[in-house]
């Protein structure tokens, strides 16, 4: 199991995380926040503290899943080639490929031809 392939799961599990964070969220004052605040008074679980908790966590997960897909980048097994294209690298080594024998023409019928219209 090569780097990236543990960036990429470790990417996954971040973004899953993620969505059932901000699916928790409720913009309104409701989700999981009014659930565990009741009456506001119960200082365990309450409103507030979830809602901090929830937004830290928003924070914290989306700021490791941009780092992860930055890294991931750095991990990425080029195979050793060049990205780059070769028609800017002058030292590239290229096979060419012979042109197909074509004869020559020798008929001048067709510059005849184009004056006379």
């Amino acid at each position: 199991m090569n780097t990236f392939t543990i960036f990429l799961a470790l990417i996954v599990v971040v973004a899953f995380l993620l969505v059932i964070v901000i699916m928790v969220q409720n913009p309104k004052g409701g989700g999981l926040s009014s659930s565990f605040g009741g009456g506001g008074t119960q200082q365990l679980g309450g409103v507030k503290k979830t809602t901090d908790f929830l937004d830290k966590s928003t924070w914290t997960l989306a700021t490791l899943m941009l780092v992860l897909i930055l890294l991931s980048n750095v991990a990425i097994n080029k195979g050793g080639a060049s990205s780059e294209s070769k028609v800017l690298d002058p030292d590239a080594t290229t096979t060419a490929q012979p042109l197909p024998n074509v004869p020559a023409q020798t008929d001048n019928t067709t510059a005849t031809d184009s004056t006379a219209n």
